[in-house]
């Protein structure tokens, strides 16, 4: 297995989207298995189904992964049992992750879209999915979790570890899809678009020691979260040892022009009537939250434990704030409240300083984690600003003023980290 993964990483550092062993890369397709093109027609999906818009496509190839979602209908079909193609589901997932990175920095060169658009990686990795969804092996496979596979190794889940270097500190952070593309199909999200600029680099914080950045790119949907892809992403990287976390954030898009560090992360659900990326709801409203399943025991509020004076002591090209506010149910009464000043003694969480989206719900659940596992170890969660700036026409992906503006606000989140100086271990 581990020739079979380092034989995708290489493939992807070439541009090559041929990732698997000679032998089998070259083996006839079983006679029964088919697998077409990345089209949405038959598709359930809602998530899935939005790949009918052209445009999608035109964010994949003009960012020269075209070829992944070319080739693997040809690379399903060369899987002779289900051990193979969970293997094969890896590598070609970690082969995507790896291109993205290195798109993200400058090192794969391809198409005319900015480097830093995370966008195409979006986009490619649904289209596969698609593609997994209609591919008809000669043999039973479990195919939610071959998706699990596949979407973990092309999130950065796996082969994604701290390389352990002596002397050097280790952070490890979370970003996510592009979301709300019923309304607008061409959003970015600044938190993905960082992350995958950071993942693998090695910085010099503010107090002068050595850095290194891992990251993942999580999805906006809610059965992922109950199915535990947030402990999946930060378990391993909480667990001690030599390659485990000095400092954890999870970061997402928050607020229109400015930065916030949230001082709360909330146990709620609350955002209904607000869907996620597969159109689901979670059931909770601000007048009746509910507490997100599969969560391990916990307090209704954690408190951030970054070094947020630090962190806030960035404050260009966006204002960097410490956000207090919550909403709650006090203890003994029926209905929210908002308070600025944090939660009160034996409240219910309503929604945390970042809503009672997704957002908060990676805060919490990976602060819950941590305060499980290593409770001594810095951790919160950071908003970028909304990223505005889309071209009006919209058969336009993007022009200078987006890409400036994605490109300032993941500069600032690199600023932002470099003040964390993450407690040494």
């Amino acid at each position: 297995m581990m020739i079979f993964r380092r034989t995708a990483l290489i493939a992807a550092l070439l541009g090559i989207t041929a990732v698997l062993p000679p032998a089998a890369a070259h083996a006839a397709a079983p006679p029964s298995c088919a697998a077409g093109p990345a089209t949405a027609s038959s598709v359930g999906d809602p998530e899935q189904a939005r790949l009918a818009d052209p445009r999608t496509a035109a964010f994949v190839e003009r960012a020269a992964l075209g070829e992944f979602v070319r080739r693997f209908p040809a690379a399903l079909c060369s899987a002779r049992d289900a051990a193979e193609a969970g293997r094969l589901l890896d590598a070609w997932g970690e082969a995507l992750w790896r291109a993205a990175v290195d798109r993200a920095q400058g090192r794969r060169p391809g198409g005319d879209l900015a480097a830093g658009d995370d966008r195409p990686l979006y986009w490619a990795r649904l289209r596969m999915t698609v593609q997994l969804v209609q591919w008809t092996p000669g043999f039973p496979v479990d195919r939610p979790a071959l998706r699990t596979r596949f979407e973990d190794a092309s999130r950065g889940l796996t082969a994604n570890d701290f390389r352990g270097t002596p002397g050097v500190r280790r952070l490890f952070v979370s970003g996510f899809d592009p979301f709300g593309l019923d309304a607008e199909p061409r959003r970015a999200n600044p938190s993905g678009s960082a992350v995958l600029q950071l993942n693998g680099r090695r910085l010099t914080l503010a107090d002068g020691t050595p850095v290194e950045i891992r990251a993942v790119v999580l999805p906006v949907r809610y059965a992922d979260f109950d199915a535990g892809i947030v402990e999946r992403a930060y378990g391993p990287r909480l667990a001690a040892g030599p390659r485990a976390a000095d400092m954890i954030t999870s970061i997402s898009q928050g607020y229109p022009g400015i930065f916030t560090l949230e001082a709360w992360a909330g146990r709620a659900r609350s955002a209904d009537p607000y869907p996620d990326n597969a159109d689901a709801l979670s059931g909770g409203t601000y007048a009746h939250p509910v507490t997100a399943p599969g969560l391990g025991p916990g307090a209704e509020f954690l408190r951030t434990t970054l070094p947020t004076d630090a962190m806030t002591a960035v404050q260009s090209p966006y204002p960097v704030r410490l956000n207090t506010a919550v909403s709650e149910i006090p203890a003994g009464q029926d209905s929210p409240v908002d308070r600025e000043d944090g939660p009160t003694p034996g409240s219910r969480a309503v929604a945390g300083g970042g809503g009672g989206y997704l957002s908060n719900e990676v805060a919490y659940r990976s602060n819950r984690l941590r305060t499980e596992l290593n409770p001594r170890l810095p951790g919160g969660h950071l908003h970028t600003p909304v990223l505005t700036g889309l071209p009006a026409d919209p058969a336009v992906l993007t022009d200078a003023t987006f890409e400036r503006n994605e490109g300032e606000i993941a500069a600032q989140v690199r600023d932002v980290l470099r003040h964390s100086a993450p407690a040494r271990p």
